[in-house]
């Protein structure tokens, strides 16, 4: 045994409650350890013999290192004490917050073992109920549709050419609800807008007033008018905040360069000089300077807008930029008003790596889950990845946050900021119909980048903000019919509900969900040709014949389990 290697803490990622009677636990081993049994022993933590209930752990999990026991305990005392019976070679170890001990007395138990002392009903953090069959759209607005063109003397591109840093193109928020019923009909129900605010930009991440909607994409009776469409056909609409930074043209950071020290708002962006010339800013944009958000009236003030929008117009959600390099201060406080206005709002941070400080329930619901988008790239492209590597890393990438939080994640192939996945993919659209089945499967929250569906090609930014190719939706029918076989996917309760489970079989990646006696089943291959023999009833295939699943090929199939 690798003692080293166990390991448990409560009220963690190994640790949570479910409900305000129920608990999961976890228990981190060595992956090479093969154990006979392990145990949790439990009880409450007044009683004298605190192992007097015992129930056995299975393995759910395992990553590159770690293998993961887990049982669900539901308990009629939630005031609970345990600790971890490890049998190897007919060895029994005992494990508690010491450690692997060798003597193990109860007299003196309480003053090691593992507690979760109370489940406070405030602290449970739980599934927004109607994220458990979302599929989100994300719309580039200048980009994707509109609604008429005249009287736009700022466009200086013309439809369908490609775009620069600088390119107006006259999409619009009407544009946007004339397009509804088509982006339903795909099998969407999320529609995520970037900023639709006061902006001198195409991409409006510079907001010059967060009051407003800017009068490119239309006024803000226009986008009252879009939430009420989206509404009424049982959609969500998640805009996107700026709250990192602002653009220089809004009122507060002109009047603290003008008036200086006399100036009100002279701490709600954080100048480095008394002359107020050199500030922080975004990455090295010298338009977009930095808010203070550690100031109370900074926090006040952003915490009016997100409320507004949400009070106002009814949004469903916030989707948050550059969100890793605003204070924690702010967020709990940003969180809490947001949720007493509707408990049901998302906040998803635009973090790139691990964001479990931001993830504990007391801040973000999600983030945008680039880490899944690395995963897929690796089998699908690098060529240097086995599928038994990236099913591990896609199972410990799950595990870096308590369930409700994973079940969450905005999981994306490609977005406004990185290279469209066709392109990295070399226009092949098997492969793309593969990272999409692995998008579904992935427990969270699928985005779609708006003309994946065509498939609209793109490199980097801007390349990636081409307009959409209307001229072009009836091609590709043959790829537009698995994309939709796909997405559809979402819409059973074993992709809600249904458990996880991702492994490897001689190199291919298979993915599963199942729920009661029904289990889906994704099979993919990177590789060379492999044989496969279908164990149930196919429903969506690509280059799979004769038993045999070619490189880019995939299998959906329904197994009935006995």
């Amino acid at each position: 045994m690798n003692k080293q290697a166990l390991f448990h803490q409560s009220d963690s990622t190994l640790a949570f409650p479910i409900d305000e009677s129920t608990i999961k636990i976890r228990l981190k081993a060595d992956k090479n350890d093969n154990f006979d049994y392990v145990y949790i022993k439990y009880g409450c933590k007044y009683d004298g013999d605190v192992g007097k209930h015992k129930k056995l752990m299975k393995i759910t999990f395992s990553d590159t290192l770690y293998s993961y026991y887990e049982v669900t305990l539901k308990l009629k005392d939630v005031r609970l004490s345990y600790y971890f019976e490890i049998y190897e070679n007919g060895q029994k170890y005992i494990f508690t917050e010491e450690g692997i001990l060798d003597n193990f007395d109860m007299e003196y138990a309480f003053y090691h073992l593992f507690q979760f002392p109370y489940i406070n009903k405030n602290d449970i953090t739980k599934q927004i109920p109607w994220t458990k069959s979302a599929v989100f759209y994300q719309i580039f607005v200048d980009r994707f549709y509109s609604s008429q063109k005249e009287n736009k003397t700022y466009i200086n591109l013309k439809w369908g050419d490609l775009p620069s840093p600088h390119s107006f193109a006259g999409g619009d928020l009407n544009g946007i609800k004339d397009k509804l019923d088509y982006i339903k009909s795909l099998g969407i129900n999320v529609i995520y807008l970037t900023p639709i605010f006061k902006s001198d930009s195409n991409h409006k991440y510079n907001i010059s007033d967060y009051e407003i909607v800017d009068s490119q994409f239309g006024t803000n009776q226009d986008f009252e008018e879009l939430v009420n469409e989206i509404h009424s056909r049982n959609m969500k609409i998640v805009l996107d905040a700026v709250f990192n930074h602002a653009s220089n043209d809004i009122l507060f950071f002109k009047d603290a360069q003008l008036n200086k020290d006399k100036s009100k708002y002279k701490d709600w962006f954080i100048f480095k000089d008394s002359e107020y010339k050199e500030y922080e800013k975004f990455a090295h944009v010298k338009g977009m300077a930095k808010w203070n958000t550690s100031c109370k009236e900074v926090q006040e003030y952003l915490i009016k807008i997100g409320t507004m929008w949400i009070k106002k117009y009814h949004i469903d959600g916030w989707r948050l930029d550059v969100s890793d390099e605003v204070s924690h201060d702010f967020w709990r406080s940003f969180r809490k008003a947001i949720k007493e206005v509707n408990p049901n709002v998302i906040l998803i941070g635009e973090n790139w790596h691990d964001a479990h400080s931001f993830l504990r329930g007391d801040q973000f619901d999600s983030i945008m889950n680039y880490y899944f988008t690395k995963c897929v790239v690796d089998l699908l492209i690098s060529n240097n990845h086995d599928a038994n590597e990236v099913s591990l890393r896609l199972q410990g990438l799950y595990l870096r946050n308590i369930d409700p939080i994973s079940n969450m994640m905005l999981n994306l192939l490609d977005s406004h900021d990185t290279h469209r996945f066709i392109n990295l993919v070399h226009g092949n659209k098997n492969k793309l119909l593969q990272a999409l089945a692995m998008l579904i499967y992935f427990p969270g929250m699928p985005c779609i980048y708006y003309g994946t569906e065509i498939p609209l090609e793109g490199g980097y930014d801007p390349d990636s903000r081409r307009c959409f190719p209307w001229d072009r939706i009836n091609e590709n029918k043959e790829y537009v019919k698995h994309f939709k076989k796909i997405l559809k996917l979402k819409k059973y309760k074993r992709f809600d509900n249904g458990l996880f489970k991702t492994y490897s079989l001689n190199n291919l990646l298979i993915m599963e969900r199942t729920l009661g006696k029904t289990t889906y089943r994704l099979i993919i291959n990177s590789d060379n040709p492999q044989e496969y023999n279908s164990h149930g009833v196919i429903i969506d295939t690509i280059n799979y014949e004769n038993n045999i699943l070619n490189g880019d090929g995939y299998i959906i199939e329904v197994i009935k389990n006995d």
